[in-house]
């Protein structure tokens, strides 16, 4: 979980933090409360390294078996 948190920020972990800061700012100034449920969507993205990474969000269909 450590590794998760502090390792392998990217480009597009900063702009889902700032676009949730900005979504909470947003709701706070707007009186508009469901922008936080935005904010928070992107935040646990931003934190926990989910969503698609910076190579896009293509599967590997690598085969490990031995032929």
């Amino acid at each position: 979980m450590k590794n998760i948190l502090f390792n392998n920020w990217h480009f597009m972990r900063f702009f889902r933090i700032a676009l949730a800061l900005f979504l909470f700012y947003n709701a706070y100034i707007t009186h508009e409360w469901f922008f936080i449920v935005f904010g928070i969507f992107f935040m646990i993205q931003a934190v926990f390294n989910l969503g698609c990474s910076p190579n896009g969000c293509n599967v590997s269909y690598k085969s490990t078996k031995n032929e």
